[in-house]
């Protein structure tokens, strides 16, 4: 009779412990296998993203040691316009002075944002605006946005679908099914992605490879979709003392254009559609 009580008592406690959180073989075993479901990356794939990040650090490092010293400490990403204005003024005199370092550690900067999501390439954007003119600009900005959102790509396909499946899975099912019903005009419905605010550039940049784009059309779906947005960011970026916001910038007027120039990216495919019901 001892021996059922024994094991009726001992399931008792790790009931408790369970509901409790206390700390038991079982419990610790149990919330051990949890965590490790949590975590998106297994070992092997974070060591290599961090692998990826930390040569691309080292890069952006040495070039900045090519900077003169005093320039260090007016070195600063900004998260404001405000921000933004004062850095204008601190990094204008050396980009006039040295323009070909000044581009270098720019685009460097530009592409380690784009290639690990860190927020605030928009104010890059403003930027070459600000201190290359439109023409100039626009070309800095789309050549920047498309070599990062290509090395996210690549990045994405080698260690990136648990990462997509763990932030977006139901957003990524969605953007399957419309990738797969769009086939055969791909680009058409790439490109309006781009050139519209349906989807964020950096879902895109994240999902294309994980859904099958191909390389190819992701390429040229971001280097044309890309400067619409572009020439608004960069003109905004010549008249800065205007800007209150970065919300400012895409206006009911501007995110209209934007929408008509993605509807005339996909008129093909609604055309197509029309003569084969017809």
């Amino acid at each position: 009779m001892a021996a059922p009580r024994i094991l009726v008592a001992e399931s008792e406690r790790l009931m408790r412990d369970v509901e409790t959180g206390e700390d038991s073989p079982t419990s610790k075993k149990h919330v051990g296998s949890k965590l490790e479901r949590t975590f998106p990356l297994t070992k092997w794939e974070f060591a290599m993203a961090f692998g990826v990040f930390l040569v691309f650090a080292i890069g952006l490092f040495c070039i900045y040691l090519s900077m003169p010293a005093a320039e260090y400490g007016k070195l600063k990403l900004p998260r404001s316009i405000s921000d933004l204005r004062i850095l204008k003024g601190h990094l204008a005199a050396y980009a006039s002075i040295n323009p070909t370092k000044f581009i270098l550690g720019y685009c460097s900067t530009y592409i380690f944002m784009q290639t690990f999501m860190i927020p605030g390439t928009i104010f890059m954007s403003l930027l070459a605006g600000a201190l290359f003119g439109v023409i100039k600009g626009i070309f800095l900005v789309v050549f920047n946005s498309t070599a990062g959102a290509s090395s996210c790509f690549f990045l994405s396909k080698l260690i990136g679908r648990p990462i997509v499946y763990w932030l977006w899975p139901g957003k990524l099912k969605l953007f399957q099914a419309e990738v797969a019903k769009r086939r055969d005009k791909l680009l058409n419905y790439m490109l309006f992605l781009r050139i519209t605010p349906t989807l964020p550039n950096l879902f895109i940049n994240l999902a294309s490879p994980i859904v099958d784009v191909p390389y190819h059309v992701f390429f040229l779906a971001t280097v044309v979709g890309l400067i619409p947005a572009a020439y608004v960011t960069v003109r905004a970026g010549l008249a800065l003392g205007d800007l209150n916001s970065v919300k400012d910038l895409y206006d009911f007027k501007t995110l209209s254009v934007l929408f008509l120039i993605g509807f005339i990216s996909i008129l093909p495919t609604i055309l197509k559609k029309k003569r084969i019901y017809e």
